[in-house]
């Protein structure tokens, strides 16, 4: 194994602590700000197999990254769970020397029969996204008309193998803030964490523009007028959610808020797409090809040579640059990058 790297900074000083992988590019829902059924129809060309990385080539750069002392690494999609022996790909991941943490964001229907493998295989927690608890709602947010039922049936069966769990929503004005109170109010029961995520302007599809953004104040004002809460500090460096908890201790609640309260400043986070592109920013407009480089029998030393390079020269920073109005180029999917 090459020399160890260990903390590699970037023009910020940020260091390349968490990997967010991408597996697959399909997805059984068509939520409308993440893969509108619109743009992605029945006809809609997604990667094909040859193309995606294979789990060889996906835990050879998970050891690559190690040395550079990432330690957490997040499986996304598309729906990750799609994707066929994710149980295997855990438990390879798990076993890589210097990894402390790692996780799978999904929609949780395919947890009912997967959850206790993924716990078997070493899986840490997984987070779930939900957009909105009453049907009527639901239906409409993920674009296939399916109710809440094969979501909460997944959380349970998450819940049951024993794996944390952290809820995710985004909120987005006209679309689901009416929403806000009654996830507040069924997860503090459940005890599980929620988190709320301002509707951030990824790829190019999403109709994002800043009044449909439900802030960070508007989602906690609404919350303490009923349900009150207290601050907690964060438990780490780049961490993403500002934490609350309600005052009787029953649950905590998280806001993630790139829109309003930008926290480009400590951005630990670089991401691999499921063809093998590296990119060091969610709102990216292009990445760099990796892929290319495992299939043309480079050595370890050379893509790590290319990591170092890219992540000294990285400067990335949108939100605060969208705050300060600078032009905006197009940018990846999210379905293309993972969240």
């Amino acid at each position: 194994m090459s020399t160890l790297v260990q903390y590699v900074l970037d023009k910020h000083e940020r260091p390349m602590k968490d990997l967010r992988i991408s597996v697959i590019d399909q997805c059984n829902f068509r939520c409308t700000y993440c893969m509108p059924a619109e743009i992605f129809g029945d006809d809609y060309a997604f990667m094909p197999q040859s193309e995606l990385l294979s789990f060889d080539e996906i835990v050879r750069l998970v050891k690559i990254f190690a040395q550079f002392g990432t330690e957490k690494v997040r499986i996304t999609g598309g729906e990750p769970l799609m994707r066929k022996n994710m149980d295997e790909l855990i438990t390879r991941i798990k076993q890589v020397e210097g990894i402390q943490d790692v996780a799978i964001t999904t929609n949780a229907v395919f947890l009912v029969r997967q959850a206790k493998k993924l716990k078997a295989a070493g899986l840490d927690r997984v987070n779930i996204s939900l957009d909105a608890i009453e049907d009527d709602v639901f239906k409409k947010t993920n674009g296939r008309g399916i109710k809440t039922a094969p979501v909460i049936k997944g959380i349970e069966a998450a819940r049951e193998a024993g794996l944390p769990i952290k809820i995710n929503m985004v909120v987005k004005k006209g679309m689901n803030e009416d929403q806000i109170l009654p996830m507040a109010r069924y997860f503090k029961e459940t005890g599980d964490t929620l988190r709320f995520i301002e509707f951030m302007d990824v790829g190019n599809h999403n109709g994002w523009n800043m009044d449909t953004v439900v802030s960070k104040k508007e989602i906690i004002d609404e919350i303490h007028q009923e349900l009150p809460l207290e601050t907690l500090e964060p438990k780490y460096y780049g961490e993403v959610a500002n934490r609350y908890r309600y005052k009787d201790g029953s649950a905590e609640i998280g806001v993630i808020s790139s829109v309003t309260d930008a926290f480009c400043s400590s951005c630990t986070r670089v991401r691999l797409s499921a063809d093998g592109k590296l990119f060091t920013c969610l709102f990216a407009s292009e990445g760099y090809d990796i892929k290319k480089m495992l299939r043309s029998d480079e050595e370890d030393k050379a893509i790590i040579s290319k990591l170092v390079k890219i992540w000294t020269r990285r400067d990335d920073q949108y939100s605060i640059d969208r705050k300060n109005k600078k032009p905006v180029k197009n940018k990846i999917e999210m379905s293309y990058i993972g969240g």
